[in-house]
This record gives structure tokens, sequence and C-alpha cells, in this order.
């Protein structure tokens, strides 16, 4: 008798509803475990829906165009019964083997989530077929536009297949590796002559239609309809912002149903900067490019490729500053009665292992003076037209890596304490410099701080990290004699360096918050009012 199963829709955040965009299976299809049902689609992001179980599509409940929730029940399986198979005649040949062998079960090992993106590179395997490997040894490494990420064995076991190269591009849920895993010992026969039935063979899972029609369709780009439905992942949609095109215009879709990808985006840029028939209103920068020069005629030379994460910082930080009017404003903060305060601590923060500097201070008076000037806190909408503030404190911190710059992300500053901060700081920099920072980790950044202060310099103008509109610059404290109405005495003086996007931001408020900030630093017990 075939049992009846309902597959639901997972936990999907935190959405009430989310558009079914695509359905992957047909009635009669025969699917495995974690295959994928269903695509759906929000306003951030697109994900599929994979079954529970295997077995045999009895009954889809969707089409293209509902909303589902959570616990939502989208299909119904019918478990297969297996073929009833003669018994075959027992011989020497075929008897029972003895209790001590063993039979491997294969073991598939997928990308986890790798955080806001839709495919990174694959830079490294570190593994190859017949590989012996524990639960947790990297496997693969994977390197983003901001961070390189090792991909650990979930299982131990035997390295059977590698499913991907160097080169390749992989997302979250693509099969990886497949282990022969840890094999368990068969059930000894009761008795040696009794006739046992053959295993029935295991079916394989039969091809949907509506997924073929989906491979199919994803090979042929096809023409974006102006005016029509743009169907386009939140990633996808964030680089065309960054790179400042109008979705619309896009004239040729080569994903899955008429979905942009990336790929799209890039290919109308070149066509833009090419002047290969560009749409109507849209243009190349403009800027003409610096000209090739032959070096080896003024002598010995010796080229090394750049890491690819200062390659891609490279183009962001282009990116932000052709498209951000920037000014940097430079103050000087007392922070004598702040170090003496510090100094004060080092037995306590000796005793719970942790180091306590400058930059957990100005991470807490940051959040003080963000908290007062609310601006500073917040985004432009990609349209320009509203700015959206922020309920949380999140302070991303410059990181200098052997690959280049990184920036994790502190979150929830204003809730933690300088002890814990210390001590997140110290783990995150480490993980940083070995390149095993996640992208979540580098991600909700609601303003950035570059501190130079271990290596020297009085002043500089960094580089505002958008969407963020504001950068904090900081470069080494020193001693300066400062005038106090009646004599000239010795001060702990430190420059700060703010860059700001001026159209969220005027001088006069960037003033404001500078002598804001430089006060809480002054005296850091007011951070606490």
């Amino acid at each position: 008798m075939s049992n009846l199963i309902e597959v639901a829709v997972p936990d999907i955040g935190d959405f009430d509803a989310v558009e079914v965009i695509e359905v992957l299976v047909a009635v009669g299809d025969t699917v495995e475990v974690e295959q994928a049902l269903l695509t759906l689609e929000s306003d951030k992001a697109s994900m599929e829906i994979p079954s529970s179980s295997a077995g045999i599509v009895e009954e889809i409940l969707v089409s293209v165009g509902d909303s589902v929730a959570e616990g939502t029940v989208v299909v119904r399986l019918k478990q297969a019964d297996a073929p009833a198979i003669a018994p075959a005649p027992v011989t020497q040949e075929t008897a029972p083997k003895v209790a001590d062998e063993k039979q491997a079960e294969d073991i598939n090992i997928y990308v986890p989530d790798i955080g806001d993106f839709d495919s990174v590179e694959v830079i490294e395997v570190n593994v190859a077929v017949g590989d012996v490997v524990e639960q947790e040894q990297a496997l693969l490494t994977l390197e983003s536009d901001k961070a390189s990420m090792e991909i650990p064995s979930t299982a131990a076991g035997t390295i059977k297949d590698i499913k991907v190269a160097v080169g390749d591009q992989v997302s979250e849920g693509g099969l990886i590796i497949v282990l022969s895993g840890q094999t368990s010992a068969a059930e000894p026969a009761v008795n040696n002559l009794t006739p046992a039935p053959q295993p029935a063979e295991k079916m394989p899972a039969k091809a949907s239609p509506k997924a073929a029609s989906v491979a199919s369709v994803a090979s042929t780009p096809v023409m974006s309809k102006p005016g029509g439905k743009i169907h386009a992942s939140p990633a996808v949609r964030k680089f065309a912002r960054e790179l400042g095109v109008d979705l619309s215009v896009v004239t040729i879709a080569s994903g899955p149903k008429g979905r942009l990808l990336k790929e799209d985006i890039k290919n109308h840029v070149k066509k833009m900067i090419s002047g290969a028939s560009a749409p109507t209103g849209s243009s190349g920068s403009g800027i003409p490019p610096i000209p090739t020069v032959d070096f080896t005629k003024f002598g010995e030379i010796e080229e090394k490729p750049l890491s690819k994460i200062k390659r891609l910082t490279g183009t962001n930080l282009t990116r932000a500053w052709l498209n951000v009017p920037m000014v940097t404003h430079h103050e000087l903060a007392d922070i004598t009665e702040m170090e003496a305060f510090r100094k004060s601590l080092k037995a306590d923060a000796e005793k719970r292992g942790v180091k306590v500097t400058f930059l957990a201070f100005i991470m807490k008076a940051l959040v003080a003076a963000l908290k007062e000037f609310p601006q500073f806190n917040a985004s432009l909408s990609a349209d320009g037209n509203s700015l959206i503030y922020k309920k949380y404190y999140n302070i991303g911190i410059a990181v200098a890596t052997p690959n280049g710059l990184v920036v994790p992300v502190f979150k929830d500053v204003d809730k933690t304490n300088i002890f814990d901060l210390a001590e997140q700081m110290g783990v995150i920099s480490k993980k940083a410099r070995d390149g095993k920072l996640s992208p979540k980790e580098m991600q909700g950044a609601c303003m950035t701080i570059s501190s130079l202060g271990g290596i020297g310099g009085t002043s500089f103008t960094p580089i505002v990290n958008a969407p963020e509109v504001a950068i904090l610059g900081a470069t080494r404290a020193d001693i300066q004699p400062v005038w106090d109405g009646k004599e000239f005495v010795p001060r702990l003086m430190l420059p700060l360096d703010m860059t700001y996007d001026h159209r969220v931001i005027d001088g006069a408020d960037a003033a404001a918050f500078m002598v804001a900030l430089s006060g809480y630093l002054n005296d850091i017990r007011r951070v606490l009012l």
C-alpha cells in the first residue's frame, strides 16, 4: 500500500507570503530527496524548495503566481512500492556473505550558505579522488569579491567523485563532492541455506519535462519586453544598481524563463561602452583610458597578478568614486582622559585574555554620534529620492590582509561592552588575515572605520563604502601642546578624518557630527548618558 507524503514550505525567513515563480516538476515525476520542486521569489531573494522525501509526484497544489507561506503544503508524493523479485537459487556464489563484509553508502556534499552571492568562483580544490577526509576538513576554497572561504566536509569518508574544478562558479546548494561514507556491517543470515531475495535496484530519477524545458530555456537567450515584468534576483538588481544600469533597458535575458543574469548586465555595459546600439539616453562614462606603456624599454620588470580581492576592491572603489560626490572633514579629538581610562582597564583585560585598543572606544563613541545624528546612520535609496534610516548600529572595520582589504562587520555595537568588542576584534582580525571570513560577516554595516593608528600618518581621505553615506578615518595619536586659557599643556590628540556623501550630508552637519564625536571621545563617560 503506497503512502502519501506531504511536502510543505520550510522556514523562509521573515516573510508572510512569497510568490511561486516556477514549478519544476509534473505529476508522475519521480523525485529524490533534496530535489528542487518549486522556485519562490520575494522582494529580496529567490529560493528553491527542495523535496523532503523521495517518491512519485501525486499532486501539485500550487501554480505559478500563487503566494505561499511557511507550512503551506505544495506537493503530495506517493511512495512507490518496491517491485517483487523472485528469490534467486542459493549457490556457493550467491550464498550470503560473511557478517564482516560491508557496504558503503554515498554521501553528497553541497555548498553551504555563502551569503548574498548568486555564484562564487572555485579557486582551489584541496582533495583528490581516493583521499580519505575527516569531518570539517577543507575540501574547496572559494573566492568572492570580498573574501576567500573554505568549504568543509560535513562528513568523514573517501572521495569518490569531485563535481567541480578550479574556475567553476558554484552557488548555495550545489553538489561539489561525493563521498563513500563510513560503512556498516551487513546483517548475518539466520540460515545460510535459506534463499535470500535480491535487493530491488534503485530506480533512476525520472527527468521532469518541466525541468528539462527550464534547462533548454536557460541556454537560449531571449529578448526582454520593455515595460514588462523584470525577472531578476536581488543580487542581480544590486549589481545593476552599482553599475548604474536600468534593468528595463537591458534587451537580452539569458536566464530561465527570461530571467536577467549578471552576465546580461555585463554584456549590456560592454555594448554601452563600445557604443554598439546603446539604448536612447544611455552612454558610456566618457573617461579616456590610461595609455598602455611598455616598461621593458626602460629596464627589467617583473609582473605579478593582483589578487581577486584587490582587483574587485579596486572596481568597487572606482564605482564609488565616480558615483558619490565626496567631501572630507578633518578634526582633532582630545583623548587624554580616554587613554588614561583605557590603561586603567589593563588588569581586567588581561584577566579576560583580551587587549583593549583605541578602536573599541572609537566604535562606542561613533555609535553615540550616530544616534545623535541619524542621517549618518542611513543610506540613499536606489532612485535617489529618499533616505533609508537604520534602527540598528553595525560598524565595519577595514582590515588589511595579505590578499587585500576586507571589511568585517561588528553587529549591535550599541549593545556590546568594551571587553566583548575587544575580544571580537581579536577573533575577527585573525579570521580576516587567514581568509576565513564568511560573506555574512562582511555585510550589514551602517558606517565603516578605517584606522591607520598602528602605522602612522597625520590625515588622509578615506573613500565612502557606498551605500553607506560616510566613513571615519583615524591616524596615529600624538602629544601636542594645547592652550587651556592660561598656558600650553600636553594633550594626547587623535586626528580624525570623515569623508561623506554630499548628496545626503552638508558641511554644517558634518562639522556638528565630528564635534559631537570628539566630545564623546574626550569624555567617554558621556556615551553612557
